[in-house]
């Protein structure tokens, strides 16, 4: 395919995977059962944050965060302390580093909004800056390493897919769009193994470590595909990857 042709395949499979009948097979349904916008940033960070491994798995682990914090999420976050672990753990995140999470998260939001912290001049720095503050004065605890570091060069592909859900528009139904502050144009796909090979297949990704140098090469082509909305192919790529095995 030339570029066209492979502009107007993704924008099929785009269209195709973007529906509603998406959200129940995908971590995102479990912040879809929220409403107050506070409630769904929280649950969506936390479900964001633990999502590696099987989507099964993964969502699994989020009905788990639901019964901890409850229909009302920030309500629980900003009444308690924090101080103790919880009996939670998905992989290797497990009760201490949920504790540190709703810590460093009321501590945004005593200060701010979670929308602020990330809105800085670029999703870059927004990342960094979520980062600083989360870790705050608990900068050696040992769930620093659930906070992914583009300055290290990682992809930071969970806090990516986070922004994705809360800066899309949701005429499709699947994202949220309750950031007006972040352009979705200034969007990153969230960069995993389905989505790095799809792109690779496509040679639309030279490079070979799914890294942040990795995703910059790739939003360079994506975005001359849909400027404004470049993230809308994670959709296709992700799709043809982990439910085509393209």
């Amino acid at each position: 395919m030339n570029l066209d042709e492979l502009k107007s395949f993704l924008d099929f499979k785009a269209e195709q995977f973007e529906t509603p009948d998406f959200i129940a097979f995908d971590p995102i349904s479990i912040p879809h059962q929220y409403h107050l916008r506070e409630d769904i940033e929280i649950m969506a960070l936390l479900v964001a944050t633990i999502a590696w491994g099987n989507r099964k798995s993964i969502i699994k682990s989020g009905h788990s965060l639901i019964n901890l914090l409850g229909d009302c999420p920030y309500d629980y976050l900003m009444s308690n302390d924090h101080n103790e672990p919880l009996p939670f753990v998905h992989r290797t995140f497990n009760g201490e580093d949920l504790a540190f999470f709703l810590k460093g998260l009321k501590h945004i939001y005593s200060e701010s909004t979670l929308e602020i912290t990330f809105a800085k001049n670029d999703v870059k720095n927004g990342l960094i800056n979520f980062r600083d503050k989360m870790l705050g004065t608990q900068n050696g605890h040992r769930a620093k390493k659930h906070l992914s570091n583009p300055n290290a060069n990682s992809a930071c592909k969970r806090l990516n897919m986070f922004l994705r859900w809360m800066v899309r528009s949701n005429a499709k139904g699947v994202d949220f769009g309750l950031w007006s502050s972040i352009p979705p144009s200034s969007l990153m796909v969230p960069l995993d193994v389905h989505t790095g090979n799809t792109a690779r297949t496509l040679n639309l990704l030279v490079r070979k470590q799914n890294d942040w140098k990795a995703l910059e090469e790739l939003m360079n082509v994506l975005v001359t595909f849909d400027p404004n909305d470049p993230t809308k192919y994670d959709f296709a790529l992700f799709g043809l990857g982990a439910m085509e095995e393209f």
